[in-house]
C-alpha cells in the first residue's frame, strides 16, 4: 500500500467513496510522478478533479470523448506512465468498451479505470445512468482485473493496490453516502482474496460492493433467529477467490450471491461457474436484477425493491434453507 494513506471513521462517515478515491489518488500522485489522471468532462462528479487541483500538470480533461480518452491512456501507458481514468461506470463500460477491449486489454496496457456512479447508486438520474452490466462486460476481457469495493476504506485500499500492480484494472464504486463497513484501514486486503466478515455453518452469503454491508446486517439478524450465516466480501470479481467459494459450499451447502448488478454475467455467474467447475452440489440463489432494467428511484429504495438490502437477503436466506439438495457426505464421488 502507498505510504501515508490514513483515514478515520469520521472521514468515511462524511465522505463518499468517490471523494475518498479522489483524495487517495491525489496522495498517490504526489508520491509517484508516473501517475497521471484522465477524465471525460466529469472531474467534479467523479472527484478525480481533486487530483487536477493539486497536480494540474498531470491532469487531462478530454470532454465528452470517452473512447478517445481510453486510447490516449493506452499510449501514455506505453511510455511508462500509469494513467488513472475516471468517468461514470455506464460510459466506461459501454460507450468506451471497444477501446477498453482493443487498446487496453489486448495490448496489456497498465491503465486503471475507476468507474463511479455504478449500479443504481445514481438512482434518480434514471436508467440511462444506472450501470448494472459493467461487471459482466469487464470480466469477459482477457487480462482485466475487476474490483467492487464495499466502502470508502476498501476503495482506498483497492485504488492503491491497483496502481501497484501491472496491467489493466477496472474498479467500480458508487455515488452515495453509504455507512462504512470497516472501522479503519487496518484490515487484510488482497486483490483476488475474499474477506470473511461473519463465520457461519448454515448458509453463505457472498456479496460485493454496496450490498456487503446489507449482507452483514442480514447475517446478524439471522443469527438472532438461530441461523448461522457466513458472509464473504467478494471485492474482487476477477480473479475470483475460487478457494473461498468451494470451501463455503463444502461447509454450508447453501450459497446466496448479492450484487447491485444484473444476475447475468456478474458475481453470481462467476460464483456459479466456480461451483460447477468444482463438481460440488449446493442450494443456490442469485440476488440482483433479473434480466430487467432497473427503475428510477432513490438508491436505498431500489435496493429494497429488488431485495438487495438486509430485508431481501434475510428473506432469501429463509427460502434457501427450505431448498432440498442431495445430502451426501462422500464428496469424492462429486468430483
Amino acid at each position: 500500500m502507498a505510504q501515508g494513506l490514513t483515514w478515520t471513521v469520521e472521514d468515511a462517515d462524511s465522505m463518499t467513496q468517490a471523494e475518498i478515491y479522489g483524495e487517495v489518488l491525489t496522495q498517490i500522485g504526489q508520491q509517484n510522478e508516473k501517475v497521471v489522471a484522465l477524465t471525460a468532462d466529469l472531474a467534479k462528479s467523479t472527484k478525480i478533479g481533486r487530483f487536477g487541483e493539486k497536480i494540474p500538470e498531470r491532469f487531462y480533461n478530454f470532454g465528452i470523448a470517452e473512447a478517445n480518452m481510453i486510447a490516449v491512456a493506452s499510449g501514455m501507458a506505453e511510455t511508462g506512465l500509469i494513467p488513472v481514468v475516471s468517468t461514470f461506470a455506464t460510459f466506461a463500460s459501454m460507450r468506451a468498451a471497444e477501446f477498453v477491449r482493443t487498446d487496453l486489454c489486448y495490448q496489456k496496457r497498465n491503465v486503471k479505470i475507476i468507474a463511479t456512479h455504478s449500479g443504481t447508486s445514481f438512482g434518480t438520474a434514471g436508467t440511462t445512468h444506472h450501470c448494472i452490466e459493467d461487471l459482466s462486460i469487464m470480466r469477459t476481457f482477457p487480462g482485466m482485473t475487476v474490483i467492487a469495493p464495499a466502502d470508502a476504506y476498501e476503495t482506498a485500499r483497492a485504488v492503491s493496490a491497483a496502481i501497484e500492480m501491472e496491467g489493466p484494472v477496472y474498479i467500480r464504486i458508487g455515488r452515495g453516502f453509504e455507512p462504512p463497513l470497516h472501522k479503519s484501514m487496518d484490515f487484510d486486503f488482497e486483490i483476488g482474496k475474499a474477506i470473511e466478515l461473519r463465520e457461519g455453518t448454515d448458509v453463505t452469503v457472498i456479496a460485493t460492493g454496496v450490498t456487503v454491508l446489507h449482507a452483514v446486517e442480514a447475517a446478524d439478524r439471522a443469527r438472532q433467529q438461530g441461523v448461522s450465516v457466513r458472509v464473504l466480501d467478494m471485492h474482487t470479481i476477477k480473479p475470483l477467490d475460487v478457494e473461498a467459494v468451494v470451501r463455503a459450499v463444502q461447509d454450508t451447502r447453501r450459497i446466496i450471491t448479492v450484487e447491485d448488478h444484473s444476475t447475468i454475467g456478474g458475481l453470481g455467474t462467476a460464483v456459479a461457474d466456480a461451483i460447477a467447475a468444482s463438481g460440488k452440489g449446493c442450494a443456490f440463489a442469485k440476488l440482483g436484477y433479473q434480466d430487467e432494467y432497473s427503475i428510477v428511484g432513490y438508491p436505498e429504495d431500489l435496493l429494497h425493491i429488488y431485495k438487495l438490502d438486509a430485508d431481501g437477503i434475510l428473506e432469501t436466506i429463509g427460502l434457501v434453507l427450505k431448498q432440498d439438495f442431495e445430502q451426501d457426505e462422500n464428496w469424492e464421488d462429486e468430483i
